[in-house]
């Protein structure tokens, strides 16, 4: 594919992403990538899972789902010494990992309204529950953004904050899938995602962002 520099590319092929990757090769303050999501209600449910590879030992966000209620509707954001946290509505919860080598990692976040739990799965392995924002509702119409974290509905950039590696698969439902669909998903299986589908990707891109094949099986 091109190297994008400036601008705005509508891409439409490949339709299929199953085995591409988005490729951020460096650090920016303009270089992201937009989805429109396929489902367009208020969500009382959520997962979203994807796969990313890095070497940043520094704050980047993974999946920024802004509204122009919230900048933080939903976030997926990795702190310094391995702390990750999840943002539902503004609020956040936050999980450690501990301290691995750089390698493909896949993420996979759940958050239900009537109970609040809020999961972090990475590599098919749960994380201890939490709490959040229980009886909430996600609003639509939001700007879901790979590569930068919002500060603001499309924009706020920080180009210390912005993702430098390859982010892939990434996949969302109006509902939580249960664990042995995660791991399912962790293993390769599509469970027909009606939010985002990384298979049916409607997407464009800004910036210098390449697609390549994905470094992960």
């Amino acid at each position: 594919m091109n190297q994008w520099s400036s601008g705005i590319v509508n891409i439409r092929f490949p339709p299929d992403m199953s085995k591409q990757a988005f490729v951020f090769p460096k650090e920016s303050e303009n270089s992201y990538v937009s989805l429109t999501a396929q489902l367009r209600k208020p969500l009382i449910a959520f997962t979203v899972c994807l796969q990313a590879y890095t070497d940043l030992t520094r704050d980047y966000s993974l999946f920024s789902y802004a509204t122009k209620k919230q900048n933080n509707e939903i976030l997926l954001f990795k702190g310094q010494k391995g702390a990750y946290s999840v943002s539902v509505g503004g609020a956040d919860v936050f999980f450690k990992l501990p301290e691995r080598s750089p390698a493909p990692m896949h993420f996979c976040v759940t958050w239900e309204s009537h109970s609040g739990i809020t999961e972090l799965w990475v590599d098919g392995k749960p994380m201890v529950r939490r709490s959040l924002k229980k009886g909430y509702n996600v609003e639509t119409d939001a700007s879901i953004i790979l590569g930068q974290e919002q500060d603001s509905f499309g924009g706020g950039f920080d180009k210390g904050q912005s993702f430098v590696g390859d982010i892939g698969d990434v996949n969302m439902w109006d509902f939580v899938l249960s664990p042995d669909e995660i791991n399912n998903v962790y293993q390769g299986s599509i469970f027909s995602p009606n939010v985002i589908d990384w298979q049916e990707l409607k997407y464009k891109a800004y910036g210098e962002v390449f697609i390549k094949p994905q470094l992960w099986s």
